[in-house]
C-alpha cells in the first residue's frame, strides 16, 4: 500500500455533490460540498439540472485538488442511481432536465407492462417500477422531445460525470449502475436487446459497461482539474456503501440511512433467481471475471422525511434536532407516520401509496410526530430485512449502518430492537465515498487487496437489542397504518 497516495471520491448524491480526498496513510480527509436544486414541476415528478450537477462536481473537485496540493492517484465516482440524463454528444448539452430516481411519472406505463414482469425479473433482477431508469428513458424519448440520432447519449449520473471529466472521451457506466436501468441482463452482463426493445431504447445511445474497479478514463484539463488523473472506480451509491463497509463475505449486510434507505446483502458470485419483494442487483465487478451479486431492499423515504419535518411543516430548524426531539418523549403517543411520499418500495412496490399520519389526538405534539418519523425508519428497515431473510433463507447476523441518520443513537437502538440483532456503526460514516475511493485505489494499487480494505474498517459503537414488550405491538400498529396508505393515489 502506498502510504503517501491520495484518492478523491466524487459522491454525487440526490441533493448535493461531495468531493473527498482519502489518504492511504489514514490522515484526516479533505472535502468540499455543494447542494443543487430540486425541481418538482408537478406532483410525483422530481427533476435535476444536469449542468448544475456537473458545475457542482467541477467546483468541489477543483477545490479539493487545490487543498490537497499533492498528485492524485485516482478518482472514484459514486452516484445516485437510476436518475437519467439525455444529452447530445456533439454539443454536450442536455435535453431538458434529468429525471430523478424518486420520480413517479411512469407509474401507469409500468402498470401497462405488467404482463412483461417475468421477462424483467429474469433478465434484470428488478421489478416493473418507475424507480428504475428504463421507463424514464422511454418517457424522455416519447414525451421529452429527445431526438434519436447517432449522437444521442442516455446515461445515469456516473456516465454524465465521466463524460464531462474526460470531455467526451469516455462514455461509460459500470456494471452496478447498469444493473439499475432495467435494460441490463445481469446474468450475461450485457445490455439486453429484449429489454431495450420493450422500452424502445436505442442500444447505440447507451454507454459502454466497464468494471466497477478498473481504469475507465482519464481527466482532461479544465480549470482547477489537471489532465491525466485516472478515473478508476465507479459504483452506484448503495453498492459503494456495501463495499466501503467491507461486506465481502456472503451474507454480510449493510443499511445506508440517506435520502432513502437501502439494505443490501452480499449473496456471492452466483446470480440468485428472482426473489419476491426483493431486488437482485450487481454489487460490483472487480474486473476479475467474476461478478458479485446482492439482494437489495429499497426504501424510498427515510432521511427525506426528516427534511420534510424541517422544510415542509417546520417542526425542526435543522436536521440535527430530530434525535433530541424524538428522545424527549418516551414513545410516539400512538402516532404512526407512513412516509410514502413517493410510493412505497420494498417489499410493497406500490407506486400509488401515499404518506399518512395516523393516531393524532389533542395530546399529540411535534415531539410525538418527530419520534414517529424516526420509528418509521426502523420499521421500514424491519419490513425489508424480514422479507429478505425469508426469501433468501438466510438470517441477518448483524447490520452495519452508515449515512447521515446513523449518528442518531435513538434510531440505531430502535433498529436493533426491531431486528433483534446487533447494529454496528463504524467510525467512518461516509462509507459510500470510501467505497468509491477503495474501488479506484484497488485498480491503481493504492490498496493492494480486499483484506487491506477490511483492515481499514473500524467500529465506533455497537447497539444490542433490548426489546421492550410494547414494541411488538407498535410494529403491528405500523403494519396497520401501512395497509391504509397502499393504493391511495390509484385513481
Amino acid at each position: 500500500m502506498s502510504t503517501s497516495a491520495v484518492v478523491i471520491a466524487i459522491d454525487a448524491g440526490t441533493t448535493g455533490i461531495r468531493s473527498r480526498a482519502v489518504f492511504a496513510d489514514g490522515r484526516p480527509s479533505v472535502s468540499a460540498y455543494q447542494e443543487f436544486t430540486q425541481y418538482f414541476p408537478t406532483p410525483g415528478w422530481v427533476e435535476h439540472d444536469a449542468n448544475e450537477i456537473w458545475n457542482a462536481v467541477h467546483e468541489t473537485l477543483s477545490t479539493v485538488i487545490a487543498q490537497v496540493n499533492l498528485p492524485i492517484s485516482a478518482i472514484g465516482i459514486t452516484n445516485q442511481r437510476e436518475t437519467v440524463v439525455a444529452w447530445d454528444k456533439l454539443t454536450g448539452k442536455p435535453y431538458g432536465k434529468a429525471i430523478v430516481w424518486q420520480d413517479r411519472r411512469t407509474a401507469d406505463r409500468c402498470a401497462e407492462l405488467a404482463s412483461e414482469l417475468p421477462l424483467v425479473r429474469t433478465k434484470s433482477g428488478l421489478v416493473l417500477d418507475p424507480y428504475f431508469s428504463g421507463s424514464k428513458m422511454e418517457w424522455l424519448l416519447v414525451h421529452g422531445n429527445v431526438p434519436v440520432t447517432s449522437n444521442l447519449a442516455l446515461g445515469t449520473i456516473d456516465s454524465w460525470i465521466v463524460w464531462n471529466l474526460t470531455q467526451g472521451a469516455s462514455f461509460v457506466t459500470d456494471a452496478s449502475n447498469a444493473s439499475r436501468t432495467m435494460l441490463f441482463d445481469i446474468t450475461t452482463m450485457q445490455w439486453s436487446t429484449e429489454l431495450c426493445s420493450l422500452f424502445g431504447v436505442p442500444m447505440h445511445a447507451l454507454p459502454t459497461v466497464v468494471p466497477s474497479s478498473g481504469r475507465a478514463g482519464v481527466t482532461t484539463a479544465t480549470a482547477g482539474i489537471p489532465a491525466g488523473i485516472p478515473i478508476s472506480g465507479i459504483a452506484g451509491d448503495q453498492q459503494a456503501a456495501l463495499f466501503g463497509q467491507a461486506c465481502f463475505q456472503t451474507g454480510s449486510s449493510k443499511n445506508t440511512y440517506g435520502t432513502g434507505s437501502f439494505v443490501l446483502m452480499n449473496v456471492g458470485t452466483t446470480c440468485p433467481p428472482p426473489t419476491e419483494g426483493m431486488l437482485t442487483t450487481v454489487a460490483w465487478d472487480l474486473g476479475t471475471g467474476e461478478t458479485t451479486y446482492a439482494l437489495e431492499g429499497a426504501i424510498f423515504v427515510t432521511g427525506s422525511a426528516i427534511q420534510w419535518l424541517r422544510d415542509g411543516i417546520n417542526i425542526i430548524d435543522h436536521a440535527s434536532q430530530i434525535g433530541p426531539l424524538a428522545e424527549s418523549v418516551p414513545n410516539s403517543g400512538g402516532v404512526v407516520v407512513v412516509p410514502a411520499f413517493t410510493g412505497l418500495g420494498s417489499p410493497w412496490w406500490d407506486p400509488y401509496a401515499r404518506g399518512a399520519i395516523l393516531g393524532i389526538t389533542r395530546g399529540t405534539t411535534s415531539a410525538h410526530i418527530a419520534r414517529a418519523v424516526v420509528e418509521s425508519i426502523a420499521y421500514q428497515t424491519r419490513d425489508v430485512v424480514d422479507a429478505m431473510s425469508s426469501a433468501a433463507g438466510v438470517s441477518v447476523t448483524d447490520m452495519r449502518v452508515d449515512g447521515g441518520a446513523a449518528v442518531m443513537n435513538i434510531l440505531l437502538q430502535l433498529q436493533a430492537n426491531q431486528l433483534g440483532v446487533n447494529v454496528l456503526r463504524p467510525r467512518e460514516l461516509e462509507t459510500t465515498a470510501m467505497g468509491a475511493a477503495y474501488l479506484a485505489g484497488l485498480a491503481e494499487g493504492v490498496w493492494p487487496s480486499l483484506q487491506s480494505v477490511t483492515d481499514a474498517w473500524q467500529l465506533d459503537q455497537q447497539f444490542a437489542p433490548a426489546l421492550c414488550g410494547s414494541e411488538s405491538n407498535d410494529y403491528e400498529l405500523w403494519k396497520r397504518a401501512v395497509s391504509r396508505s397502499l393504493q391511495w393515489a390509484r385513481d
